[in-house]
């Protein structure tokens, strides 16, 4: 009977997180478990034997094996686990490689039923005897280096490919490379990961093939693990062109604020909106401040104000006031008031209230900043009092209110930040107060 090798695959998913900005990434590797089945087994042993010396899987044991085997593929577990206790009750009389692909079988079971640890030592038994066939041991100890890594046992994971690393003889593959990198990152040895992913991405550049995309994020996350933020924006920029994703753009964008390449930040930020790429309240605040960190304060204000009307961003006294002083460095005094009068109702505090009195004063609507100010003094909690009572005397000055005025500068002239201000003013008033009282009598 001539027997056809199957193979079969076992899928870890295997995670790693870094935190590169305000908005975080979390790459992923997907690795294959190579495993030899019975058959395959069987079939292999023939190879083995032309190279070297290897006992034969006889057909008795075969037997067994396969019935173990179908038996936990049919989803009967728990007899395929009672068929493989009963071949071991009999283990005295098998030999090495026999021995070996019964454990191999415990293994790929408990594999199966997640108990991980069970399925280490199966494996490690496998390993652990000598007459087996190369091709068994290669696989198995390769299996073994990411299940240790599935188990977060990364001590473990560099052991069993240091095993392998002294058993193979055939080029590395991308598998083992990223296995190391993901490991060595698990250790937050970045230095050495960095080495294995790079020798990843650079395997796939000299074949012209583009790099997988958790490569790339693996990477990036070891360059600012190890604060080469150069490095991070060189491959931001990469990631940008070869997968055009949102966050790509914004996390580039944070890059060359945070190394000093303002207008590149602006540049891609922009771009990313253009695109509709920003969609979260956070991207949207992040485009406002740096629009209105290069000057574009109106644009800043309009961003921000379209992102509360449509609901993305809180309207609260923080966005709605963000709004207001985006208007106010825009010299658009006029447009920022309905935004601080907003601030203001939503705000317990009188800061707001204060800034709005400020407003009122510059357009020259004193009734209106006179009522401000009072509100924010009776609000209270205010980082500079003093300035709601020197806007309050500006407003009542205007409005010929001067005792009212000289009154609200006295308070202000308590204040060691507007004292000498405050007693300008109070001279003033004081002039204007007589020469108004000279005229009104002299028409009189």
């Amino acid at each position: 009977m001539k027997l056809s090798p199957t193979a079969k695959f076992l899928k870890l998913t295997l995670f790693c997180t870094a935190a590169v900005s305000t908005s975080i990434v979390t790459p992923s590797a997907l690795s294959l478990i190579p495993g030899l089945n019975v058959a395959t087994a069987y079939a292999e042993q023939e190879q083995e034997q032309k190279t070297k010396r290897v006992p034969a899987l006889r057909e008795k044991v075969y037997s067994q094996l396969a019935r173990a085997q179908k038996l936990a593929d049919d989803g009967d577990v728990k007899a395929g686990l009672e068929a493989l206790d009963s071949i071991q009750e009999r283990a005295s009389s098998m030999n090495s490689y026999e021995i070996a692909m019964m454990h191999n079988f415990y293994g790929f079971i408990y594999y199966n039923e997640n108990d991980l640890p069970k399925a280490i030592a199966s494996f490690e038994k496998v390993v652990a005897e000598e007459a087996i066939p190369e091709s068994l041991r290669l696989s198995t100890t390769f299996s073994l280096a990411q299940l240790a890594m599935a188990n977060s046992d990364y001590t473990k994971v560099i052991a069993f490919l240091d095993d392998w690393d002294s058993i193979n003889t055939k080029p590395k593959t991308e598998g083992y490379y990223l296995l190391r990198a993901q490991t060595y990152y698990q250790l937050k040895d970045y230095k050495k990961g960095l080495e294995y992913i790079s020798q990843v991405i650079a395997l796939s550049d000299s074949e012209g093939k583009i790099p997988k995309e958790n490569w790339l994020v693996l990477q990036r996350a070891m360059y600012y693990s190890l604060n080469q933020t150069d490095k991070v924006v060189e491959v931001l920029e990469r990631m940008v062109k070869l997968y055009n994703k949102p966050e790509y753009w914004v996390q580039l964008s944070g890059m060359y604020g945070e190394t000093g390449q303002e207008k590149q930040q602006l540049a891609v930020i922009e771009a990313a909106y253009q695109q509709g790429f920003l969609t979260s309240k956070s991207d949207l605040r992040q485009l406002a401040q740096v629009y209105l960190y290069n000057g574009l304060a109106f644009k800043a204000a309009d961003v921000m104000s379209d992102a509360i009307e449509k609901g993305i961003a809180e309207q609260n006294a923080k966005n709605y006031a963000f709004v207001a002083e985006a208007m106010i460095q825009a010299k658009e005094d006029e447009k920022s008031i309905k935004y601080f009068v907003k601030a203001a109702d939503l705000s317990p505090s009188g800061k707001y209230d204060q800034r709005l009195a400020e407003v009122y004063v510059n357009t020259e609507q004193y009734e209106e900043a006179a009522d401000a100010a009072r509100k924010a003094l009776n609000k209270g909690s205010l980082d500079f009092e003093s300035n709601a009572f020197v806007a309050l005397g500006m407003a009542q000055y205007n409005l010929q209110n001067f005792d009212a005025s000289i009154l609200a500068f006295e308070q202000a002239e308590k204040h060691k930040k507007s004292q000498r201000l405050a007693q300008q003013w109070i001279k003033y008033v004081k002039r204007e107060k007589v020469h108004a009282e000279t005229l009104r009598t002299a028409l009189l």
